[in-house]
């Protein structure tokens, strides 16, 4: 591990150790909270039991009003340490997201997903490049907990952006960067929430909500439901002191009220159906968004996430608080009172009506705000962990050039890094050499960091520039039992492919690997030769691995548009050994006939 690296563990490691003691020392309040709990509990029940069985009107008074003393207390003492609650869990997540990190620098698995459902064998590069899937450069980066973070991130690997947009998400990252603090809180408030809900809350707000709410529009409806609780306040208070019938009028109203929230019941489920359990998810997307509100930015790319100057933070806080209190109906017991005397479902589909149409049209947009920052923050901290990873030059004019670049999933302990650059004019680079000397790796760092590149990111390398280039790759090819295709078959469309593409996009870039496996030799040999012949013509850069040394010979007959490089091996007391380093020139030591002599053949 780079010492910059191991810099940055450090700071992972301590955090770790401090979040861990402030979880420690939350837990022991919330413990005492409950023993306090449990004790008013037992004192409400001896007041009750000195309610019912004393004679003296006094002191059935004085318990009388004694018995809401413990409640009152109790109820103090249940949101307090809810609030206790809800912090150890937001620092179990905040350790959760530390810890992730100290992980992948160790070489551990990503505890996001690795993204294994984007996989694409059709798609130009995907498949070929590791973009997806298990131990991906998708895997490495993702940090996102909500969709439009997780499809924003997908978009941008699986396509080059132009180099207007590519420079102002590198300055995006880079200010993000000097906040990157900060954003580890931004990501542990969204960690191990639903991440499809916040889409349902959203085609809510937009689609559906405005009509569910028509009904709550009845004037009587408003003016009843404001002035209820101060009614049955009052009514209460009397039938406490007074007696008699005053009881028997309460309980008639509660009869009313349990009518009427009956005869609305079916658009009172509507208006709540989405919300359901969505108030601490609002909560905590309220405070993401306060996040991204309270900073001053200044790079175009970030400032452009923003349609407005309004803050949303505090209406999506204040439908959170409104969707909490709507949460008590998923307590019968509590529900029922609630809706018997205070006609409780039907005030909360009211105040939602009335934050509806005095909440700004931008909230939606902060909701969606907070995956565009997921998927840069993503990608800022792939860049904080890998301190010496670069920022690529992207070029207007065809070109390409790096120094000392390597393949971002390999450890830095064990990548080797190699120089490599075009010509001024498109060339065919054939690469030849054995198995294991690191042809087909060498194609796929190049191809990998190209990506990274025209997402916006910075590269696996010293340096690096490069004009905007359409990656194409031909490197595993599959046969399938399902469509009867032979390995042949899927060779040749993807071939097909390339050449296709080849046509639509003149900034083409093709990297291949061992063309036309599955045929005979002199097959293989002249099909190659034939394509190779044509990306010429075309004057694609392209990139071209094989075994076949033949193929070398090429630069005889095509000496200003062909290439030759190689990687080889050292045999050293009959071992054989790879430095991994591309070189100019064709291969002229192989490692068959070691591999073969090592099994009781040889070859003259």
């Amino acid at each position: 591990m780079l010492k910059t690296q191991q810099l940055t563990l450090k700071h992972y490691e301590v955090s770790i150790k401090e979040i861990t003691d402030k979880i420690a020392k939350v837990k022991i309040k919330v413990d005492r909270f409950s023993i306090i709990r449990v004790a008013l509990l037992i004192v409400e029940v001896f007041i009750f039991i000195g309610f019912v069985s004393v004679q003296n009107e006094t002191l059935v008074f004085i318990l009388g009003a004694c018995l809401s003393i413990p409640i009152a207390v109790f109820v103090f003492v249940v949101k307090k340490q809810n609030l206790l609650i809800k912090e150890e869990v937001y620092f179990k997540n905040l350790l959760w997201i530390y810890q992730n990190e100290a992980n992948l620098l160790n070489g551990l698995p990503n505890g996001y997903s690795d993204g294994s459902s984007f996989e694409d064998e059709n798609h130009p590069y995907l498949s070929d490049l590791d973009v997806f899937g298990k131990s991906s450069l998708f895997a490495l980066i993702n940090r996102c907990s909500t969709q439009i973070g997780i499809n924003q991130l997908l978009r941008h690997l699986s396509t080059e952006n132009d180099k207007k947009t590519i420079l102002e998400r590198q300055d995006a990252i880079k200010e993000i960067l000097t906040k990157i603090d900060s954003t580890f809180e931004f990501r542990a408030k969204l960690k191990g929430h639903d991440v499809s809900k916040i889409e349902q809350i959203k085609n809510k707000l937009k689609n559906q909500l405005s009509s569910q709410l028509t009904f709550t529009h009845q004037a009587f409806l408003k003016i009843y439901v404001k002035i209820l609780p101060y009614f049955i306040a009052v009514l209460f208070l009397a039938a406490i002191l007074v007696g008699g019938k005053l009881w028997s009028i309460l309980g008639i109203f509660a009869f009313i009220n349990a009518f009427i929230t009956f005869l609305f019941s079916k658009k009172i489920n509507l208006v709540y159906y989405g919300f359901s359990g969505g108030s601490a998810l609002l909560n905590d997307c309220s405070v993401a968004i306060k996040w991204t509100e309270d900073h001053n930015w200044e790079s175009n790319y970030l400032l452009s996430l923003f349609q407005s100057k309004d803050k949303v933070s505090g209406q999506i806080q204040a439908l959170s608080k409104i969707i909490q209190a709507f949460d008590a109906r998923l307590n019968i017991l509590l529900a029922a009172f609630l809706n018997f005397f205070l006609l409780w479902d039907l005030r909360c589909c009211i105040q939602i009506d009335e934050w509806h149409k005095t909440s700004s049209l931008e909230v939606e947009n902060g909701l969606d705000r907070i995956g565009y920052f997921e998927e840069l923050i993503a990608i800022a901290t792939l860049s904080y962990n890998h301190p010496e990873w670069i920022f690529p030059t992207i070029e207007d004019q065809f070109s390409l050039s790096t120094i000392a670049i390597g393949h971002p999933l390999i450890k830095a302990q064990q990548r080797v890094d190699n120089d490599y650059q075009l010509l001024a004019q498109p060339t065919v680079d054939i690469v030849t050499g054995s198995n294991m000397a690191g042809k087909s790796t060498f194609l796929r760092t190049l191809g990998i960091n190209m990506v990274l590149a025209y997402a916006g990111a910075p590269v696996c390398a010293s340096k690096m520039s490069l004009s905007i280039f359409k990656v194409l790759t031909y490197m595993r090819i599959k046969d399938s039992l399902n469509e009867s295709t032979s390995t042949f078959k899927a060779e040749l469309d993807r071939l097909k492919m390339i050449l296709t593409q080849v046509a639509l996009y003149p900034n083409s870039f093709v990297l291949i690997d061992e063309m036309l496996r599955g045929t005979n030799s002199r097959d293989k040999y002249l099909g190659s030769k034939v394509f190779i012949e044509k990306l010429i013509d075309l004057k694609t850069p392209t990139l071209f691995a094989t075994h076949d040394l033949q193929l070398s010979e090429l630069i005889d007959l095509h000496k200003d548009a062909v290439r030759n490089y190689h990687f080889d091996i050292q045999i050293t007391e009959g071992e054989m050994k790879f430095d991994y380093k591309i070189k100019s020139g064709p291969c002229t030591t192989f490692n068959a006939a070691i591999l073969l002599k090592e099994i009781g053949l040889s070859l003259d």
